[in-house]
């Protein structure tokens, strides 16, 4: 794998597409979920612990997600086929992790417990579906030419400077192959061209960033893979005019949330009551922080 670009630590905030887009839906919750060591009413441990809670979709997602990563793993390492007995004990071994971890719906008391069998049907339907898909036969006859250059899940944020900003854009997973770089994200939920897109874009600008020295001639071709309930992608060309116009977007969204700041350096939050309670209600019981709202 190529070496990944390193930055300076700085305090100020980042942009991440789930940052801002956390932003737009609360301050609020934007309030909790960033700046829990400010908050002078509820103790740290326990914003913490309400910001740990996941829920059936979530887990479902990233146990898919841990899954994909260790199976494109061991196929760096071996072009041997999969075994499937051992792959389906794995993968129950990962839905069982996954059915230990702190639900909002168990603890919002709207359900007494979650089971393994509460996800693994959609788990196994969204490997089921990658699995018998073109685009992993693609992976394991033609791609698997350059596996040693695969990035599979980096390590970090996929922190990234997007017109002199810093930004978070984690990709998924990365394979160069015949001058194109393919950057594949993992999709369990439904399609939202809009905020999806402008993702893609994110990903496209953090490996023009971190490779354009060591692919030089390579084009840039993101994609989402959509896993459930059928398998289906979505890409974009993301040209330099497109990443111009992300960066000038990002610094426009940066710049709002900065405006909730005392001071943007060193990211101090201004007070709680200057994040004001989301006024769609209607959202507010898929919030991990309804409690602290008497919104429950």
């Amino acid at each position: 794998m190529a070496d990944l670009k390193k930055y300076p630590f700085t305090s100020i905030l980042g942009w991440s597409a789930s940052r801002y887009g956390t932003f737009k839906i609360c301050r609020r919750k934007y309030f909790y979920q960033y700046y829990a060591k400010f908050d002078t009413e509820f103790g740290r441990d326990e914003i913490n612990f309400l910001k740990t809670l996941t829920s059936i979709a979530l887990e479902t997602g990233s146990v898919v997600h841990d899954v994909i990563e260790a199976l494109f793993k061991r196929l760096q390492q071996s072009s041997t086929p999969i075994n499937p007995d051992k792959f389906t004990k794995f993968t129950e071994k990962a839905i069982q992790r996954g059915a230990a971890r702190t639900f909002s719906e168990v603890y919002y008391k709207e359900r007494e417990q979650i089971t393994p069998e509460n996800m693994s049907e959609k788990v196994n339907k969204c490997l089921e579906n990658l699995m018998t898909s073109e685009r992993f036969q693609w992976a394991v006859n033609e791609a698997i030419s350059t596996s040693s250059e695969w990035i599979v899940e980096p390590p970090g944020f996929g922190e990234v400077r997007l017109g002199g900003l810093k930004a978070y854009c984690k990709v998924d997973f990365l394979i160069p192959l015949q001058n194109q770089i393919f950057i594949l994200d993992w999709k369990t939920g439904k399609k939202d061209e809009y905020k999806h897109s402008k993702q893609l874009l994110g990903y496209a600008a953090w490996a023009k960033e971190h490779f354009s020295e060591t692919y030089p001639e390579h084009v840039i071709k993101p994609i989402d893979v959509y896993l459930y309930p059928e398998y289906s992608e979505m890409s974009i060309e993301a040209t330099d005019n497109d990443i111009q116009g992300l960066a000038e977007q990002i610094r426009s969204e940066t710049q709002e949330m900065y405006q909730y700041c005392i001071d943007v350096e060193k990211n101090v939050p201004k007070n709680k009551s200057e994040f004001p309670l989301c006024e769609k209600t209607y959202l507010c019981p898929y919030c991990n922080f309804r409690k602290l709202c008497e919104r429950m």
